[in-house]
């Protein structure tokens, strides 16, 4: 996708969709919807959160509901995009502006408005997942302090990528020379991957 300065480029750019693109624009612009420009799409908001996203694609343009998994949706138009890696997101899909009925729409982000109004979001999971340790590493540990309280000072998603490559080798050779690897890297705090990471 192009990068665009506004949003009167986004729908230039996408001209297949621009009459279109256009109505659905003014549609929201007619709430009480803020309309600013993120990842390179129009995205309407209030009191600085997201609420509804404009997208035009190949063969189809849509609305993006960030928090569509409230919505009543009695008319079933929304649908998740990801199954599995999407909670909130909902997405409503046109092919052509003869698909836009203003009315069910206005309804829809009305609906929308009113749930980010009393709050009604999923909350990103902060929990830390378990570090699974594998029993060479966790012998290595075991048998050096400084090694110990090095791999225990990582972060989560540095350990875990470190127990991953120890669990991940099939050999036993393969496994010792990993764990040999990755000792002078732990010592100096250093993750796995971070010499990919700073790229």
């Amino acid at each position: 996708m192009t990068k665009v300065s506004s949003i009167e480029e986004y729908i230039e750019v996408n001209t297949h969709y621009a009459e279109a693109l256009t109505l659905l624009r003014g549609l929201l612009n007619s709430t009480e919807l803020t309309e600013t420009l993120k990842w390179n799409a129009p995205v309407y908001t209030i009191n600085g959160k997201n609420v509804i996203g404009l997208g035009a694609f190949k063969n189809h343009f849509c609305l993006w509901f960030f928090n569509g998994v409230f919505l009543n949706d009695a008319q079933g138009l929304l649908i998740n995009a990801q199954e599995e890696k999407t909670k909130a997101l909902r997405q409503m899909r046109f092919e052509s502006i003869d698909d836009i009925d203003r009315n069910t729409i206005l309804s829809y982000v009305k609906e929308a408005i009113e749930n980010q109004k009393l709050g009604k979001e999923i909350k990103p999971d902060r929990s830390k997942k378990e570090v699974i340790i594998p029993k060479e590493l966790k012998e290595d540990l075991s048998k050096d302090s400084d090694y110990a309280n090095s791999f225990k000072a990582l972060s989560n998603s540095k350990q875990r990528e470190y127990c991953e490559y120890i669990e991940t080798a099939k050999r036993e050779s393969t496994k010792q020379t990993r764990l040999e690897k990755i000792k002078p890297m732990v010592l100096q705090h250093i993750g796995l991957n971070d010499k990919y990471k700073n790229c």
